[in-house]
């Protein structure tokens, strides 16, 4: 097997600054993409659409998969 890697952004509005749940209907997901560089400029475009929204957070994770 061949492992490869991809990363996503994931993330949204958190009920509050725990960052544990999110609102619901807020949720978004951006991906995935095949280098992290990638991932991370979607991670810095998506953040700065919302950057007046405190509990606004998106994070960058990396999956791997098998083929």
């Amino acid at each position: 097997m061949v492992e490869r890697k991809i990363w996503v952004v994931w993330g949204g509005i958190f009920t509050d600054t725990s960052f544990t749940k999110l609102e619901a209907g807020t949720e978004e997901l951006h991906g995935p993409f095949h280098d992290e560089a990638t991932a991370l400029r979607a991670w810095q475009d998506n953040m700065r659409r919302k950057v007046d929204i405190a509990s606004h957070r998106l994070f960058v994770m990396e999956a791997k998969t098998t083929a």
